[in-house]
């Protein structure tokens, strides 16, 4: 229902405002001003087709506008090409150097956004273009082609963009000229007095000037589009500072548009009074008359901004003629009406009486100040529309500094403390006669007795009468003309900007739920539904109906805006990223802070609860933005320092010897693509997060030309750490392209990690198919166990029954995560199982995809009450012990207590538990239980034997049953294969795992994963198959097993 009224409104609206222009056109506007530019033809040479998919980074309810923010869509893929884009051959054109190349020299065209208004963009050759590539094309084309262009968008006559002078002078000055020049600065001044009434203008000086240093660097440092504040915020220090700002700055400007119109509706009032014509009474005739006020201002800012631009040049004039006057009356020769009122010209005594302050009704310089400083908060009208200005870079800071420097003098010079007394009766008779002693005020000194207003409230005088400088100029209807200028000006600007930066705003779909007012309607692309909201909003402040008491509200939002925009500049010269290179060079990131604090400050010393509520609220929604993490990425100033800081940590880390005490598991994780091993990854990330460093890595095997891979690799970059990041997982993602397996791994094991962030412990998959696999495979496989083990890593292999890799899955079923993938699965092998008998294979393919896809996904979810069984056999420095008390740290198997089993002897089993008792006491682990397995040694059944000696039969040379010369023949073409020499001289080792494999099918069968030290094979003695035969037999039909083996250097202490 509130929807429906909603966009009636904006229908309403949309009516008036299409019933409005033409008669705004005849009245105001230049009969030439509304024609359109002719069209001219333009002749484009189109030389690519050019498509920009930003794959998974798209924001489906962006709306694209010539106001858009820079949209940055080249692809950081390494060569060049985002991950659907296609690019036609380019042919090669002469050049300036002489002969044919596809190379292009330097041009604007190229650094432009694809949405850019100031020209169309145009695309340079990719590395891999000039590169991989060159074929002769003999084409004469124009030097528009030379550049590589794509079609630009249709020009469109209309648009309407102002100067500095129009745009930011002229709009600045008329809403820093708003209603506390007229009505609210002699009270100011005589609550204050003349010295504290210059403090305060000159603080508020202070605090304009040097955020205006501050914008005036971010908006040269880049093209500035529409949204204000908001834009330089949200571009600066990111979506997080600049959403949260971005709403509360629009709603002050809401806000803004009441008081404004309040301040007018006072003086309206004020005239009623006068003339004996109140409606109904003072209050609510304000209302009525902001109310209508407030219709007529919605009608003007709806018909566009060019009738709003020259209503605000009509409104200037006005202006500067009333101030004129006000100085000009202020040396006319006072009457005797103005005497009795308090006003003598300019006089020594009445300074010096008025110099002093004389705080009233419980006022105090800082809630004065409060009042004050809406007045000064005009200074980002211009940027508030930066997106209709011809050149904000150089229209910003030019005339907003200006404005700012017109409008502080103006404010020191119409200050009326040394010709106005504070209180006045206004009564003619009011005067002292001969023997009459008097001494309340200055006005003694001419013959007036104003001593009544010490013991009743007075109307006149700075303290009393808002209308004070209508009674002092020179032909008091202008002042009033003056104040309605002033008060609708601002009223006007602040009712134009509010719906631009909320515009702007939720065109960037930081908060969804208001991608209702992104809308643009016309050739400017008028935000009608913003100023709705913002006619709603203003109408909801008027009522309230005292400027005194609206002021306050919004001072600490301004303020809160401008200290974000010191601390953006600060922030972005703190982080000294090379795009910080802005134009304008008179600013100092150390003033910027100054600034930013003394924003702060300043909040909270007007009103420290209404200071504590807006950062409250400005808090809020930096978390809900935080959360809701906007897919957005401009570059901030945020994301650089994060930068310095990670590489100067690490630096420092650099500098530090390693402890034992501060170790933590580092992994290489080989997953190959991360989403194609999810268990694998899982359990990494289960160690790793919060803890230490996790990089997934896949190795491209090149076989021939390397560049397919290269590009697959490249393109697979940024989308698998999106992956990573879209599924929660705290890891990077690594690639190589290689000629083998091992040798890619060896890259990694080398080269891998920076500083301290070097993995120490590398994880992989249990080779499931090695019996299947050829021998070099096996060879690679094995090789990469004793790469690790010689360049002193921990070693970590996982196995689960139903195996590891889900690629195929994956590939049948595109981008379906797990868990829908799971549920779909189910709904087929139902229909399978149910439906006719001619489908058994595909039935028990969809088991088996269901069985892999369970055990894949088994460690996503919580692990339920259960046991996690450590067969610590050897001391390998207490990896095997230190990995599963991590994971027991860990929510998702907080639920399972630690077993631990160890090897030892039959004559000491007490001695041998209460020895590791004592340690795992020092260590601080907790356990539930010790075991102390004292039948290792003894040899295997024989049904194991045979499931063993089955094993490595298709790999047994069986020499000894051949002559000598067959064995030597076999030998040599199968160097790979087991001798019985090396079956025998390693038997104990072998029985050893055959044994191991019984006990722990005995003890561990129900436990939710098994830990067991690894056994390590010597180089070139223990055959690469014979190793691989005792892994398998190892860890043979158990719950999912992970085989440790540290690096035998010391990962835990009982020292503090």
């Amino acid at each position: 229902m509130a929807e429906l009224i909603f966009n009636l409104l904006c229908a309403l609206v949309d009516g008036a405002r299409t019933f409005l222009t033409p008669f705004i056109q005849k009245v105001f506007v230049d009969p030439l001003a509304g024609k359109q530019l002719e069209k001219k033809p333009v002749c484009i040479f189109q030389m690519e087709h050019y498509a920009s998919v930003r794959g998974e980074h798209v924001n489906p309810v962006f709306e694209a506008s010539k106001d858009d923010p820079p949209h940055y869509d080249d692809g950081f893929s390494g060569n060049g090409y985002s991950n659907a884009e296609h690019r036609d051959l380019r042919p090669s054109v002469v050049s300036a150097f002489g002969h044919n190349t596809l190379d292009r020299a330097p041009n604007i065209d190229f650094y432009r956004n694809a949405g850019s208004v100031s020209g169309h963009r145009a695309i340079r050759p990719s590395l891999q273009e000039l590169h991989d590539m060159f074929q002769k094309v003999s084409v004469n084309l124009s030097p528009a082609t030379e550049l590589g262009s794509v079609l630009p968008p249709e020009e469109k006559g209309g648009f309407v963009k102002f100067g500095w002078i129009k745009g930011v002078l002229v709009r600045c000055m008329l809403n820093i000229w708003g209603v506390m020049l007229f009505i609210r600065l002699s009270w100011v001044f005589g609550q204050a007095g003349a010295g504290l009434g210059v403090v305060i203008v000159l603080l508020s000086i202070v605090v304009t000037s040097v955020t205006c240093l501050s914008m005036s660097a971010i908006c040269t440092n880049g093209v500035v589009r529409g949204g204000g504040a908001y834009y330089l915020i949200s571009r600066s220090l990111g979506p997080e500072f600049g959403g949260s700002i971005g709403l509360i700055f629009a709603f002050a400007n809401a806000v803004a548009v009441a008081m404004y119109v309040v301040g007018f509706a006072e003086t309206v009032v004020d005239l009623l009074e006068e003339n004996n014509a109140i409606m109904v009474d003072q209050q609510n005739d304000i209302r009525i008359v902001g109310c209508i006020t407030v219709v007529l201002l919605l009608g003007i800012s709806v018909a566009g901004m060019e009738w709003e631009a020259k209503a605000q040049i009509f409104l200037l004039i006005i202006l500067l003629v009333a101030i004129a006057n006000v100085f000009i009356g202020t040396v006319i020769p006072a009457t005797k009406d103005k005497n009795s009122k308090g006003f003598f010209n300019y006089h020594e005594s009445i300074i010096s009486e008025n110099f002093l302050p004389e705080f009233r009704d419980g006022e105090t310089f800082f809630s004065v100040f409060a009042i004050f400083f809406p007045a000064a908060t005009g200074i980002l009208a211009g940027a508030n529309i930066s997106g209709d200005l011809k050149d904000p870079q150089a229209a910003l800071p030019k005339g907003t500094l200006l404005a700012i420097f017109i409008t502080g003098i103006t404010y020191l010079g119409v200050a009326l403390s040394a010709t106005v007394v504070r209180d006045a009766t206004g009564n003619l008779n009011d005067t002292i006669v001969e023997g009459m002693s008097c001494n309340f005020s200055a006005a003694c000194d001419f013959g007036y007795d104003f001593s009544a207003c010490a013991t009743k409230k007075c109307s006149f005088g700075l303290m009393n009468n808002f209308q004070v400088m209508t009674m002092v100029s020179g032909f008091g209807p202008l002042i009033i003309a003056g104040t309605f200028s002033a008060t609708l000006s601002s009223a006007l600007a602040s009712l134009v900007s509010a719906p631009k930066v909320f515009q702007a705003l939720c065109k960037d779909n930081i908060y969804q739920g208001l991608k209702f007012f992104a809308k643009g309607h016309g050739k400017n692309n008028e935000p009608i539904r913003g100023y709705v909201l913002t006619f709603i909003i203003a109408v909801a402040f008027i009522l309230i109906a005292e400027l005194n008491t609206i002021a306050p509200i919004i001072s600490n939002f301004f303020l809160a805006s401008y200290a974000l925009i010191n601390f953006s500049c600060f922030h972005a010269s703190y982080a000294k990223s090379p795009g910080w290179r802005p134009a304008y060079k008179y600013y100092n990131m150390w003033l910027s802070l100054f600034g930013a604090l003394l924003c702060c400050v300043v909040m909270f010393v007007i009103n420290w609860w209404a200071a504590l509520l807006t950062y409250g609220i400005e808090l809020l929604l930096y978390i809900y933005v935080t959360v809701k993490k906007p897919d957005v990425n401009w570059g901030s100033s945020t994301q650089a320092v994060t930068f310095i800081s990670a590489v100067n940590n690490t630096l420092v880390l650099s500098g530090v010897d390693e402890h034992v005490k501060n170790f933590r598991p580092q992994c290489i994780v080989l997953t190959g693509a991360p989403k194609t091993r999810p268990a694998l990854l899982d359990l990494a990330h289960s160690l790793t997060k919060n803890y230490g460093l996790c990089i997934t890595c896949e190795i491209f095997i090149v076989r021939g030309s390397r560049t397919d891979k290269l590009q697959e690799l490249n393109t697979n970059l940024e989308s698998h750490q999106a992956w990573l990041r879209s599924n929660k997982r705290k890891a990077f993602y690594a690639a190589v392209a290689s000629d083998s397996l091992r040798n890619g791994s060896l890259s990694f094991l080398q080269a891998a990690g920076l500083g301290r962030l070097k993995p120490n412990t590398l994880m992989i998959g249990f080779k499931r198919d090695w019996r299947a696999a050829g021998a070099a495979a096996i060879q690679g496989y094995v090789g990469i166990l004793h790469d690790a083990f010689d360049f002193e890593y921990g070693t970590v292999v996982l196995r689960i029954s139903q195996g590891l890799d889900i690629s195929h899955v994956i590939k049948a079923n595109g981008k379906l995560t797990f868990s829908k993938y799971s549920k779909m699965l189910c709904l087929t092998c139902t229909f399978l199982l149910s439906g006719p008998a001619t489908l058994p294979q595909s039935a028990e393919m969809a088991k088996v995809n269901q069985r892999l896809v369970d055990a894949s996904t088994q460690f996503q979810k919580k692990i339920g009450k259960g046991t996690i069984d450590v067969w610590w056999l050897f001391d390998d420095g207490g990896l095997t012990l230190l990995l599963p008390y991590i994971l027991t740290t860990r929510k998702k198997w907080k639920d399972c207590k630690l077993r631990v089993f160890i090897a030892g002897q039959p004559g000491r089993i007490q001695q041998d538990k209460e020895e590791m008792e004592s340690l795992l006491k020092k260590f601080r682990i907790k356990y539930a239980e010790i075991s102390v397995v004292s039948d290792v040694s003894v040899r295997p059944s024989s049904e194991s034997m045979k499931v063993f000696e089955d094993m490595i039969e298709p790999f047994r040379l069986h020499e000894g049953t051949k002559e000598m010369a067959q064995a030597e023949s076999l030998r040599k073409d199968s160097p790979w294969k087991i001798s019985d020499a090396e079956l025998e001289t390693f038997e104990e080792k072998t029985n050893l795992q055959i044994r191991l494999n019984e006990l722990l099918q005995e003890s561990s069968r129900a436990a939710k994963l098994i830990i067991v030290s690894m056994p390590i094979a010597r180089k070139e003695s223990v055959p690469d198959h014979l190793y691989m035969a005792w892994l398998d037999i190892l860890t043979k039909n158990l719950p999912p097993t992970l085989l440790i083996r540290g690096n035998h250097k010391s990962v835990l202490t009982f020292y503090s």
